[in-house]
């Protein structure tokens, strides 16, 4: 990733950032993981013919509508069937794992694929409690280790003259400067990651109430390091059809996915429904709307619309887009529209 200045609030526009994907590898109603990984890799494949800056998966566990658990198996099957997209992370939840395992699949995702891959990190357990300490095997701490966690993590990267002979060493790993983000929907992780000087990226469509502080408070405290000046990515859920009907219906699974987090289910992602309001509640749909209030859906034209309006709010450095949609040519062609819009501009 470059180094390059921000633009200036005043001149901002779409056609100054990039554009990415973040795949949650959905594995829908009737399909399976090996459907999901299919499909995510022609999703990779189309995002990088189009002109998608990097195509990021996220991991989760114990999720039944989720398959990118294996989060670094899938980057390296996306990476090794693409040809120059930025493969990475969004994220890695680093309390899951021993740093010296991340810094040596990082490593050697970094070695085979070089200057392609992006390693963004979490400190939630992305997923239930019983199963974080399945996959701990310790108590758990809600988080607070996680700058040790990251301390340690970032020391395996060193180069090797700076490696006292008897420490313990990545390799591959050691010496090698693959982007290190933090990302993070309070405002904990941009603290920490203005504090280090590392690329931030908060998750709007997780906790939009607390975007705007969070990027207030890493903007304002950041001081320099890995990076001389501070770089913001914002993630939203945008949905895209050639309608704004469409779109709306569309947008009806990813509803269903968050009633069903509200209620406690699990499941794969349902196919859209023509109206949601005899599945949820009053109290159940304010709650929805809430979580989606930086939700993007419609038309070409009113995505371009709003997607501006959310650019001049958050004078983000980089959009990171997540679509939870159960027809895969759905999707596809929501990206498409994406490109579409940000080619417009250019």
């Amino acid at each position: 990733m470059s180094d390059k200045q921000p633009s200036s609030p005043a001149d901002k526009h779409l056609h100054h950032i990039p554009i990415s994907v973040l795949d949650l590898a959905p594995i829908i109603e009737g399909g399976t993981a090996a459907d999901s990984f299919r499909r995510t890799l022609d999703l990779a494949r189309h995002a990088e013919q189009w002109g998608f800056h990097r195509f990021w998966l996220a991991e989760h566990h114990n999720m039944p509508g989720i398959a990118s658990s294996a989060t670094s198996v899938v980057i390296g099957h996306v990476a090794g069937n693409t040809e120059k997209i930025r493969v990475g992370s969004g994220g890695i939840m680093l309390p899951n794992h021993a740093p010296l395992v991340i810094a040596e699949q990082f490593g050697t995702l970094e070695s085979l694929y070089p200057d392609r891959i992006d390693l963004g990190l979490g400190r939630a357990p992305g997923t239930d409690q019983p199963t974080a300490h399945a996959l701990r095997r310790h108590t758990n701490t809600g988080g607070n280790d996680f700058p040790a966690l990251l301390h340690e993590l970032l020391e395996y990267f060193e180069p090797t003259e700076s490696i006292n002979q008897q420490s313990i060493r990545a390799i591959p790993g050691e010496g090698l400067s693959l982007p290190i983000w933090l990302l993070g929907s309070s405002g904990f992780s941009a603290e920490l990651a203005s504090q280090l000087g590392l690329p931030f990226a908060f998750a709007s469509h997780f906790a939009p109430d607390y975007l705007m502080q969070a990027l207030a408070l890493y903007r304002e405290q950041f001081r320099p390091g890995f990076r001389s000046t501070p770089y913001a990515m914002v993630g939203l859920s945008i949905i895209a059809a050639d309608t704004t009907e469409e779109a709306h219906h569309l947008a009806t699974s990813q509803q269903q996915q968050i009633l069903n987090m509200i209620r406690g289910k699990r499941g794969p992602l349902q196919p859209p429904v023509a109206s949601m309001d005899s599945l949820w509640d009053a109290h159940e749909k304010h709650i929805i709307e809430a979580q989606m209030s930086y939700a993007i859906v419609g038309d070409k034209q009113s995505v371009k619309e709003r997607l501006q309006e959310v650019l001049h709010e958050t004078q983000a450095d980089e959009f990171i887009v997540a679509s939870q949609i159960f027809d895969h040519a759905a999707r596809l062609r929501s990206y498409e529209l994406i490109y579409e819009i940000v080619q417009e501009v250019k």
